[in-house]
């Protein structure tokens, strides 16, 4: 095994760390006597002085990484936690603050947050009319960052509450709302309850609709929705919602290749669900440039999942798989379906152009981009 031969002194478990210079040793010093003045009006001050005490951890942690760690122990944390059920709205908002700033980018302090019982409480705001139920979920979303976190929160019961948020929330909690979610969905836990909670669909095609498709966003809404799309339920939401099948078709066309794998996923699990209802709702909104266009650029699973829809959208017989030289004569028996038997060439010539001119533009747009980069890079370097 190789080893560095410029190791530096203290990165040895064996050796001593290394020495302190006397201003880390004083701030050191400071930062543990905060912790335990702190601790210690927590443990025994009135409500007055706990929540003065909880937003003086707020402003202490919340750009200092290591005053995050010092202030992670169970003298201060569960305290805090305590403070959460409070019907003192001043205490409550004050101990949510305070652990959402101990949380920021610190994987065990968000562990430890939620091994002392917060997440209960949490929900608890989460379920009441409450107008902190928004800050609730930016801090549930602070905490299912945390892998080891997310089965805890799934099977507490957080994704009925979640779904509401989206349903009524405002739309920061609207967002973080679909975060968790988005988190939680890599749990086996999540799936039974977010699979039947289709309330949320409609809410999630309405933010779908407004957001530009290429975003990060997008990606994580579309996740949410493929999985509301597993049930009859989730499936006649989205049928339902105006330009439902519209927004998706946009997001196939202009979204990143994560979302745009979601969207022909879901677009692929309506028209398996029905054919006869769902084939003339998706043909009627143009989906086949961008189908056409993902079956060459997208992911291999978006690729094959457009390969299937192009294939029922031609014909009402059960999906096969086809391959790439196939699709010219697919898109020939759409468009004869779409204008009729007398003029489909010109239709299907008018889609595949379509598509070689989208491909040409995005090529083009990727050339001059990276012409932009190798120019600046030579000015950087004096050329």
């Amino acid at each position: 095994m190789c080893q560095n031969p410029q190791r530096s002194f203290g990165t040895n478990p064996d050796e001593p760390p290394s020495p302190r210079s006397p201003e880390e040793e004083a701030r050191e010093a400071k930062r543990q006597a905060q912790v335990e003045e702190v601790a210690w009006t927590l443990a025994n001050g009135d409500a007055s002085a706990r929540i003065q005490a909880a937003r003086n951890i707020r402003k202490i942690v919340r750009r200092s990484p290591k005053a995050r760690s010092a202030f992670a122990v169970s003298a201060v944390i569960q305290p805090l936690v305590a403070m959460l059920p409070s019907s003192n709205h001043r205490s409550v908002e004050s101990a949510l603050l305070a652990l959402l700033n101990i949380a920021v980018r610190n994987e065990r302090n968000k562990e430890k947050i939620a091994s002392s019982g917060a997440i209960p409480p949490l929900l608890d705001i989460l379920r009441s009319d409450s107008n902190l139920r928004e800050l609730a979920t930016s801090a549930l979303l602070s905490l299912s960052a945390s892998k080891s976190n997310r089965p805890i929160i799934a099977a507490s019961g957080a994704i009925p509450p979640l779904v509401k948020i989206i349903v009524s929330g405002n739309m920061h909690g609207k967002v973080d709302a679909i975060t968790t979610l988005y988190n939680l969905s890599s749990c086996v836990e999540s799936y039974g309850d977010l699979s039947s909670s289709a309330e949320g669909a409609k809410p999630l095609l309405a933010l779908l609709k407004d957001s530009k498709k290429h975003s990060k966003f997008v990606d994580k809404t579309t996740a949410v929705l493929k999985i509301l799309c597993e049930s009859d339920e989730g499936r006649r939401a989205i049928l339902d919602f105006e330009c439902g099948i519209l927004t998706l078709v946009e997001t196939v066309e202009e979204g990143s290749l994560l979302g745009a794998e979601n969207a022909v996923g879901i677009l692929l699990s309506l028209c398996r669900s029905s054919q006869e209802k769902c084939r003339e709702l998706v043909l009627n909104e143009g989906p086949i440039p961008g189908l056409l266009l993902l079956t060459v650029e997208g992911t291999k699973k978006a690729g094959d999942s457009a390969r299937e829809l192009l294939e029922i959208l031609r014909k009402d017989s059960q999906p096969k798989r086809i391959e790439s030289e196939d699709l010219e004569t697919i898109v020939h028996d759409i468009a004869a379906k779409v204008d009729g038997p007398d003029q489909p060439e010109e239709t299907a010539k008018k889609m595949l152009r379509d598509v070689v001119r989208r491909n040409m533009e995005d090529n083009i747009s990727r050339l001059q981009v990276s012409e932009q980069q190798y120019a600046a890079h030579k000015c950087r370097l004096g050329q």
